[in-house]
């Protein structure tokens, strides 16, 4: 058996004491590790005392009254207010050629007021006539035309005067009474439809009109945009330049639809009473055709004392 010498004895104690060393070196910085991780909270210490109803209310009432660590959303910025358009100003800035369009719209409503008086039917066939007529014609010796003739003088209106000029024809052939018929009526439709002219003169100017003032309007926009400086807002100068020429075309265009509804109205209200006058002449005529190549009745070559023309009926064989 071999004996350690002293230094190999103090070599191994050397070692043992290193592996000594390391080892408490490790355990001291696990300690070390331990102890430096933080407890976690408790909702509620286990030796805490029980808190009462009142304590626990009042506890809940400062938490949600304590001011939230969350910061509060800013508030939406307010929505810009859009200038709202006056009528007026924008019908002054349309310049001047909104003059004669205000003045078109003046004629159309005084001609309509016109039209709507003159186009009534009392005043184009008045009943007081068409019911004298048909007592005339009822009586046993038929329709007189002198008497007839006094009537229409009697009660002047559309309906008298074309009669009256069948009255003038009587005794000449039917084709001559017919053609009598028809230029009478072209006659007093041509006076009817002299009113609803200026309607219609309406309704193809103004919107010409409105068209040149965009136009116009439009050629100033575009000359200001293109002499601009280059640091001014150019599309701002030249939208507002073209919303202020299209105030023109928008005016002529509300002259001229009203107006166009209210010739095509006035058109067919004439059409509609010179119809009802043709079914009165209709229904007068066969009284008349007996008087065929017998008498006429003339135009009195002066007025009588009385200041009120009479008709004068002649015998065929006399004119002859």
């Amino acid at each position: 058996m071999l004996i350690p010498s002293a230094a190999s004895r103090g070599a191994i104690a050397a070692w043992r004491t290193l592996q000594f060393a390391c080892i408490a070196i490790l355990a001291s910085g696990a300690t070390a590790a331990f102890a430096q991780e933080p407890e976690l909270p408790s909702d509620q210490p286990v030796d805490a005392a029980p808190i009462d109803e009142a304590e626990a209310e009042r506890r809940a009432a400062e938490a949600l009254s304590a001011p939230s660590d969350k910061p509060a959303e800013p508030a939406p910025p307010p929505a810009p207010k859009l200038p709202s358009l006056n009528l007026l100003e924008l019908a002054m800035s349309g310049g001047v050629l909104m003059i004669p369009i205000a003045a078109m719209s003046f004629l159309v409503v005084l001609f309509a007021f016109e039209r709507w008086l003159g186009l009534r039917r009392r005043k184009i066939i008045p009943p007081e006539l068409v019911a004298a007529l048909g007592q005339l014609a009822a009586r046993p010796g038929g329709l007189d035309p002198k008497q007839a003739y006094k009537l229409c003088q009697q009660f002047p209106s559309t309906a008298a005067n074309v009669f009256r000029a069948v009255l003038l024809k009587v005794g000449r052939p039917h084709s001559e009474v017919e053609f009598a018929v028809k230029e009478a009526s072209e006659r007093e439709a041509a006076k009817l439809y002299k009113n609803v002219r200026p309607i219609e003169l309406a309704v193809t100017i103004t919107p010409l009109l409105g068209l040149l003032g965009t136009v116009q309007g439009m050629i100033q926009a575009f000359f200001i945009t293109a002499n601009m400086g280059a640091s001014a807002n150019r599309a701002g100068s030249l939208a507002g330049g073209i919303y202020v020429a299209l105030v023109t075309t928008f005016a002529g265009l509300t002259v001229a639809i009203p107006a166009a509804i209210l010739a095509h109205y006035f058109e067919g209200r004439i059409q509609s009473l010179f119809r009802d006058v043709d079914e009165l002449l209709l229904e007068l005529l066969p009284q008349l055709e007996r008087f065929e190549g017998k008498l006429r009745v003339q135009r009195p070559a002066a007025p009588a004392v009385d200041n009120e023309p009479r008709a004068e009926v002649q015998p065929a064989a006399a004119r002859k």
